[in-house]
């Protein structure tokens, strides 16, 4: 019964639909119990000879009527109780999505998305029925069976009563064991799904790296394994649950053996009459669902105990970036960086250290460096994905970024990652992100800055035209220019681009940033690259070389330090110039080739 003091808050709040149900049950049930005893009414006049057609017509007449009333008074109790356990499923799934969606990345580290997944699936569904058909059940099993033994009580032999439910305490002990084995139990089940959901999950999205690999035998080895893990504990469950129903049986079977027995004793010494009898046995076979019921009452509200305890688990843990409410002033202006140190929790040493430096607004920013230096992660602390050691880390207009709203501050930013991530929808979606409303000018605009309008005009259907989940019928270099694309639709005031020209050619790459920089005059621009070209004509170049600035000027100015700036362009400037002497010679043999 915990899960119910969990939910307190919901019966609470939906009360007026659960008092309608409950009281139409109430009714429902009551009238259930009238044809029992008008059968034992006709059966003595018959045995009486006393039995009139008049008589039975009524009786007739009033058991039809009552069966209407039982017939809509269930599909309202119904109705209001699948309603408001409908509205829990609702509540709960949009609680856990504004979870998801505000926990820092340091979250997804520690829940893989399949079991995410299957707490805002399974777990809800089981919490669900706790509030709907298991308030049904157990409703219907107290208010059935508590109403028919007071009728068997006070309208056949209060003494015969006693009798039958002299077996009924053993039940109580046994199905309250039961469902305690079967909390955890299901527990684990869930747990293993969760594993299985995950795996799937991965799979799919990874199926071309694993053909690529061969590696197809075992990842299904990998699922099959998960799959007989997921069946033998859902098998575990299955047993104990295969106990419910044995165990009510033999108890109402005792009842009913005891009934027999001790009735005909009471009939024949004319304590009770021939048509009590069967009202009697008639009233003990009604008692069959409720102690069924109770069986299937300790099954569901089990399994909701189990997977909301899971549900509240996630919704505990706390988010490390902490969220305050948005102000009046807008974020805009100069950003400063003075972080002494960054390190994650339960890190011993710093990711980032001795960061300073001021970026003027209509700046550009170049981040060069090696893999692992910390660009992308100094970029990551600026949109707050993590939280600084000390708020005054990292200002942006003459404020701590900290205290700006999370929404408000990151609504100045245009962020392109790393990790391009397009959704299973047309490119006129994936673009139109943030205004789904653009106009087709706005949107040929961004494409045309970007580079790639051309590529999208030569697909099928154009802009219609759907990517495929994760963009996976598009090359790099073009999912690299939608999520530019979809960037510069917002015109922000800060356009972060985190190594997002890796996958085009320099004549693209050239073509883009010349685009950017007539655009974008006056506004901010923070490019992250591993090519030298991509930053050359920043306003402030930083080299980044574990988790420090080394270096630090324009173009020009680092070229004369002869440091690794000065190092990596010459070398990566070789590596053109060869390349292009490479090509031509390739084009003048095929020339030289064509004259024979």
């Amino acid at each position: 019964m915990k899960v119910f003091r969990d939910l307190s808050w919901f019966f609470k709040q939906e009360r007026k639909r659960y008092v309608i149900a409950l009281v139409a049950m109430l009714i429902t049930t009551f009238c259930s119990l009238v044809p029992p005893r008008m059968i034992g009414f006709v059966i003595d006049h018959i045995t009486e000879g006393t039995l009139t057609p008049r008589l039975l017509t009524i009786c007739l007449l009033i058991m039809i009527g009552l069966g209407i009333v039982i017939y809509l008074l269930r599909f309202v109790s119904r109705m209001q109780l699948f309603g408001a356990s409908a509205k829990l499923g609702r509540i709960l799934r949009e609680r856990l999505y504004e979870k998801y969606t505000l926990m820092s990345p340091s979250f997804y580290q520690q829940y893989r998305t399949g079991d995410l997944m299957a707490h805002a699936t399974n777990d809800i569904r089981a919490v669900q029925s706790s509030a709907g058909i298991g308030v049904m059940t157990i409703g219907d099993a107290l208010i059935t069976g508590g109403m028919t033994l007071l009728m068997m009580a006070i309208t056949v032999s209060p003494k015969l009563t006693l009798i039958a439910i002299i077996p009924l305490p053993i039940l109580v002990l046994a199905t309250n064991y039961y469902g305690r084995l079967l909390h955890d139990t299901f527990k684990k089940a869930q747990g293993a799904f969760s594993q299985l959901n995950d795996k799937t999950q991965e799979s799919i999205s990874g199926i071309k790296v694993t053909k690529s690999f061969g590696y197809e035998e075992d990842d299904e080895a990998d699922f099959r394994e998960l799959s007989d893990e997921v069946v033998g504990k859902n098998m575990r469950v299955a047993k104990i649950d295969a106990l419910f129903d044995p165990t009510i049986q033999l108890v109402l079977g005792t009842s009913y053996l005891l009934s027999m027995i001790f009735g005909a004793m009471m009939m024949l010494n004319g304590e009770i009459t021939i048509g009590d009898l069967v009202t009697f046995t008639t009233y003990l076979n009604m008692l069959v669902w409720p102690l069924l019921a109770l069986g299937f009452f300790f099954n569901i509200v089990q399994r909701g105990h189990a997977s909301y305890d899971r549900i509240r688990q996630i919704e505990s843990v706390e988010n490390d970036v902490k969220l305050v409410a948005n102000i009046a002033t807008k974020p805009t202006g100069d950003i400063v960086f003075q972080m002494d140190a960054f390190q994650f929790q339960n890190e011993q040493s710093a990711r980032l250290h001795d960061i300073h430096f001021t970026l003027k607004q209509g700046m550009t920013l170049g981040i060069v460096g090696s893999t692992g230096s910390g660009k992308s992660l100094m970029l990551r602390l600026l949109l707050r994905e993590f939280d600084t050691d000390h708020p005054d880390d990292i200002q942006y207009g003459g404020r701590a970024i900290r205290s700006y709203g999370i929404d408000q501050l990151r609504a100045q930013f245009g962020y392109v990652p790393q990790e391009h991530f397009l959704f299973s929808s047309t490119i006129r979606a994936n673009i139109a992100f943030s205004q789904p409303d653009i106009s087709d000018e706005a949107l040929y605009h961004a494409s045309q800055m970007s580079h790639i309008h051309r590529d999208i005009m030569g697909l099928p259907e154009a802009y219609e035209t759907v990517v495929g989940e994760r963009g996976v019928s598009l090359s790099g270099g073009q999912k690299q220019r939608i999520s530019i694309a979809r960037a510069l639709i917002k015109d922000p005031d800060v356009l972060i681009l985190d190594d997002a020209l890796s996958a085009v050619d320099a004549e693209t790459e050239a073509a883009i940033l010349h685009n950017l920089k007539e655009t974008r005059r006056g506004k901010t621009n923070i490019i992250t690259a591993h090519r030298m070209s991509a930053v050359m004509h920043a306003d402030m170049i930083l080299v980044m070389r574990e988790g420090t600035i080394v270096e630090r000027g324009t173009h020009d100015v680092l070229l004369a330090q002869n440091g690794w700036y000065a190092e990596t362009f010459h070398a990566q400037a070789m590596q053109a110039r060869y390349a292009e002497d490479l090509t031509e010679q390739v084009e003048r043999g095929g020339q030289h080739d064509e004259t024979y």
